[in-house]
């Protein structure tokens, strides 16, 4: 979603002895632990991506593919955001075209500003495409609208289904607003596994993931 790496929501001081964060408030070493972690594992696993083949690639997205296919079976009429791929992230491009093509509305996130939550902009396969903020494509006719089904790109995963992204927090702050009965799926390659993400009060778990490996795990 973003090239940031910060990690650091916007805060203030809420006392000598914590910090406010998100509106949640936060003992600042801890916090200032799990940064230095979470950019030491984003470090880790952009390594990880760069050392992947073409042909890898293509197959783990190929696999992820497959299994939305079977997790979200008939998708008429459903509206359904996805992303553009950047920074190594897996390629579902053949996969939103083909779940237009059934009937599917999808959605692409739109970055309005900094530190705020994301909008789901209309996408289609013919649609022309603008630069948006960090030079990631979106649809260039803005016309906004609310998913029922978000698939979320990863970059780590723990095992109670918290993700570990590019740092800029904009997923959080965008689910965090959306129904509850919203299904959230993220994806990502087989080594974004990880023990934990030290997840933090604004963190969101994922309710569905669906790693490259063509493994499914439920966390509903």
């Amino acid at each position: 979603m973003t090239h940031d790496d910060e990690d650091e929501p916007a805060g203030s001081e809420a006392c000598f002895a914590h910090r406010l964060v998100n509106g949640h408030v936060v003992d600042p070493q801890t916090w200032k632990d799990v940064s230095v972690f979470r950019k030491a594992e984003r470090a880790r696993l952009y390594a990880l991506r760069k050392q992947l083949a073409p042909d890898d690639r293509a197959e783990m997205a190929q696999r992820v593919s497959a299994q939305l296919d079977d997790l979200l079976g008939d998708i008429s009429g459903r509206t359904i955001a996805v992303y553009w791929p950047i920074r190594g992230e897996l390629n579902l491009r053949h996969w939103m075209e083909a779940a237009s093509h059934r009937g599917a509305r999808i959605a692409l996130p739109v970055v309005i500003g900094k530190d705020q939550p994301v909008e789901f902009h209309r996408w289609t396969p013919d649609c022309a495409m603008a630069k948006g903020i960090w030079n990631i494509p979106v649809p260039a006719d803005a016309q906004p609208v609310q998913p029922d089904v978000v698939i979320v790109p990863l970059l780590g995963v723990d095992a109670q289904g918290y993700r570990l992204g590019n740092g800029g927090g904009y997923y959080d702050r965008t689910l965090v607003r959306l129904p509850g009965d919203l299904l959230t799926i993220g994806v990502g390659q087989p080594f974004a596994r990880i023990k934990t993400i030290f997840p933090m009060p604004w963190d969101i778990a994922m309710k569905t993931i669906v790693l490259g490996d063509g493994t499914v795990t439920s966390h509903t």
